[in-house]
């Protein structure tokens, strides 16, 4: 069970750990020890996320998310395999909480009056400018 916050708790059947061997540098450590951490989170399947907080953590997961509305997250930066569980965790939550905060809405705000009258002396000067260039009459 991980604790997000104080109302959302994620459980064990939500959940599910596998271990492969990790890539990179390690010795023959990386050889024998299963350290790199899959953590897989039934996002979509899961009753403590309401429906916002899911499309919003759909659209923050981007290719974690999978066709079925799983979340996968893979760890291994370390050579321990507790370490890259934890990682693998903090990540899922850091990713939820980021969810869990609703943006706020852009209210639409109109031109001030000195910024329309700026922008008119703008184009009246320079189209007295362009006015200018056009060819001098023999008078």
């Amino acid at each position: 069970m991980i604790r997000v916050t104080d109302d959302i708790t994620l459980q064990d059947w939500e959940l599910s750990e596998s271990f492969t061997r990790s890539s990179g540098p390690g010795g023959q450590n990386v050889n024998k020890v299963a350290t790199a951490v899959e953590l897989r989170f039934e996002a979509a399947r899961s009753p403590s996320l309401t429906p916002p907080v899911k499309t919003r953590l759909k659209r923050i997961a981007g290719r974690k998310w999978t066709q079925d509305g799983a979340i996968v997250i893979r760890a291994e930066e370390t050579r321990s395999q507790a370490r890259n569980r934890e990682i693998a965790q903090n990540r899922l939550v850091e990713m939820i909480r980021r969810a869990l905060v609703a943006p706020k809405r852009r209210i639409a705000t109109k031109p001030t009056l000195g910024s329309k009258k700026r922008r008119l002396d703008a184009k009246t000067r320079r189209s007295q400018i362009k006015a200018l260039r056009g060819r001098i009459d023999d008078d």
